[in-house]
């Protein structure tokens, strides 16, 4: 299956770049627009980058937090036709362990604990779906260093979180 190209996908990725760079507010005003247009009832592969991206332009965990909810509720709308239409090697269980993985370590940083435990769970039960790669392996730890954290009870922010 070929990907098909998508405007708005390369525009998330405009953004995401523009925020790597240390354009917080611009990258996060143009996310916002694409959210906007988007719509909440819009294209969930759209909708969960949007929101997986916006949350990590957040240094506040709460607002954090609300975008990562939104991150996952689009994923659960996500088809695999929809995914692979995108990136034929992606599929909708590939996007879960970090989805939970950012929820747990929201949750941490604001001192739920069980809630955090209950998604870094669950982060744990799909690293398999990660690939044998840089970033699955980045995944993978990340999960088992927000894991330890909340074995301690630790609310502060990672050093590697995005």
């Amino acid at each position: 299956m070929t990907a098909t190209p998508s405007p708005t996908m390369e525009a998330i990725a405009r953004a995401v770049a523009e925020g790597r760079t240390g354009d917080t507010p611009s990258a996060r005003r143009k996310l916002l627009d694409l959210w906007s247009a988007t719509g909440v009832t819009g294209d969930p592969l759209h909708r969960c980058t949007l929101a997986h991206h916006l949350a990590d332009l957040y240094e506040d965990p709460a607002q954090a937090l609300a975008w990562d909810i939104r991150a996952l509720d689009a994923a659960d709308a996500m088809t695999e036709q929809r995914v692979q239409e995108h990136h034929a090697d992606l599929s909708v269980a590939g996007f879960y362990p970090s989805l939970h993985l950012n929820l747990a370590d929201d949750y941490r940083r604001l001192g739920s604990f069980d809630a955090a435990a209950e998604h870094i769970d669950a982060a744990g039960e799909y690293t398999p779906h990660l690939s044998r790669d840089a970033y699955g392996t980045l995944l993978r730890t990340a999960v088992e260093q927000v894991a330890e954290a909340i074995t301690r009870r630790d609310t502060a922010k990672r050093a590697s979180a995005p």
